[in-house]
């Protein structure tokens, strides 16, 4: 059983899984949706969602077995589902690596800051939130972010180059996301395009370019942590 307050395991989205899936399931999934805006995770109940989604608490139980539980793991399974479908079609639409950086923190900011639940959640229950953003889980939501958006970035550079700027770009939609900026708005166009010409692009370009060791464009180090191999003053120059 989820306890409130535990960690929803995240998983990349499948989209066979996703496209299995009944109208009632998907109805069911919107209705949870709503309920979580409202009341989040601790007071939504199962009643609740049958409500909310216009159907019997019987009709619940046969799309979802497994209960309140289960419907709680599909929502977060198929709202990454819809994130990654938009990503990658403003990706793929995207003609150079500039204007495929721009549109997917622009889409992915956009969606994080729209998204009612999500506000809710963060709010009132910033556990659930905060628990896919601390260690092993925060180390999987970049993975599977990663791994989805690298191959629309290797158009650009070799697919080693792709994952580590697509978890760059990752980690940055994440930090405005978790901490808004009254300079920088992740969600407009102009400003994402300044961010991704004036850090990115040369980030990129010094990376690709660098023929020692390579380039660490991980946003930053927390203080008070050892050094890694290569790096500290007994590093060779």
């Amino acid at each position: 059983m989820i306890e409130v307050g535990a960690v929803v395991p995240l998983v990349a989205p499948s989209p066979a899984a996703a496209g299995e899936q009944s109208p009632h399931r998907v109805r069911i999934i919107d209705g949870t949706l709503a309920c979580l805006a409202r009341h989040g995770t601790a007071k939504t109940t199962v009643d609740d969602i049958a409500r909310q989604s216009g159907v019997s608490r019987a009709t619940v139980y046969r799309a979802f077995p497994g209960g309140r539980d289960e419907i709680l793991g599909a929502v977060v399974d198929t709202e990454m589902a819809r994130l990654f479908s938009a990503l990658g079609v403003r990706l793929g639409n995207a003609g150079d690596l500039g204007s495929a950086l721009v549109g997917g923190i622009v889409e992915a900011s956009t969606r994080l800051r729209d998204h009612a639940a999500l506000h809710f959640l963060v709010e009132h229950e910033p556990g659930i939130v905060l628990g896919h953003l601390a260690f092993d889980e925060s180390d999987r939501l970049l993975a599977t972010a990663s791994k989805f958006t690298a191959p629309f970035l290797a158009r650009w550079m070799s697919p080693d180059e792709a994952e580590r700027v697509a978890e760059w770009a990752t980690r940055i939609v994440l930090s405005y996301a978790i901490a808004p900026s009254s300079h920088l708005d992740p969600c407009d166009e102009a400003d994402a395009g300044r961010l991704v010409a004036t850090f990115m692009l040369p980030g990129i370009e010094a990376l690709q370019s660098a023929t020692s060791a390579p380039i660490d464009i991980t946003p930053y180090r927390a203080s008070g942590l050892p050094a890694g191999p290569g790096e500290g003053p007994g590093a060779a120059s």
